[in-house]
């Protein structure tokens, strides 16, 4: 479909408490149900970010995402955000895309932000994704993958990008910067949902989050420290002709990754 409306949800996440983080989620989608396709969530949104990794992990039918798909279906829309998942004994940031029928899409976080040791406890995801919805072309990623571009290039094969995040508000420059960096080089859509609030490590976050569009103009934001919810509306028919009338894919650097 051409429309696709997005919202995102900025959340003070409840540190390491699934149940509380759960309920409060709820009391926030309760009013935008059956008003949008796609619900962003911000990054291990029921644990805040938390090295904890083999006490809080679930697996993938465990009660976090069974509470994914059933709001995805009471909602009537797909539902992102990254959990901890384990599997087969690893460990996973794992982005999980949730559609209103239950099928899961997931993307294993590739850049592990190993500053705050999250390489020491998670394992390292090695594919990119794009998740096909509604017609639209979706490429997930989560947080830190936001500072690499190579990894993120994705100008001829997705029509929108989503981050999930636990970015700090001592680096927030960065975050307002890159994020429609990400937008005007791909020539797409980029909604990103961060926290606020601060976590159980004493990190302050100013949520901040956004959807940028092709040019770089932010269509919808959420001011810092607000706990909220934030709706738009994205156009694949606009987003198609802005790239038929400025086709930077023409001059693009053709090159692969190898992970």
């Amino acid at each position: 479909m051409d429309l696709l409306r997005i919202s995102l949800v900025q959340l003070d996440i409840s540190w390491e408490s699934p149940v509380q983080n759960r309920l409060k989620l709820e009391s926030l989608l309760e009013p935008i149900t059956g008003q949008t396709d796609l619900i962003l969530l911000p990054e291990m949104f029921t644990t805040g970010f938390s090295m904890k990794a083999r006490e809080l992990a679930e697996t993938m039918d465990g009660e976090s995402v069974s509470w994914m798909k059933f709001q995805a279906k009471k909602t009537g829309s797909a539902i992102a955000g990254s959990l901890i998942i384990e599997e087969s004994g690893h460990f996973y940031n794992r982005f999980l895309f949730v559609s209103p029928d239950g099928k899961i899409d997931f993307y294993d976080k590739r850049h592990l932000f190993s500053m705050g040791e999250e390489n020491q406890y998670f394992d390292q995801g090695t594919e990119r994704v794009i998740v096909h919805y509604a017609g639209w072309r979706i490429a997930p990623f989560v947080c830190y993958d936001l500072r690499f571009p190579v990894w993120c290039r994705t100008i001829r094969d997705a029509d929108l990008v989503l981050f999930t995040a636990n970015w700090p508000e001592s680096r927030k420059i960065v975050w307002q910067t890159l994020v429609p960096a990400r937008a005007i080089e791909n020539q797409l859509y980029v909604a990103a949902a961060n926290r606020t609030g601060t976590d159980g490590s004493g990190i302050k976050y100013m949520g901040a989050s956004m959807v940028v569009d092709p040019r770089g103009a932010i269509n919808g934001n959420i001011a810092p420290d607000q706990e909220t919810v934030v709706s738009c509306t994205l156009s694949l028919e606009d987003l198609q002709a802005f790239r038929r009338k400025f086709p930077v894919e023409r001059d693009e650097d053709i090159f692969t990754i190898s992970c």
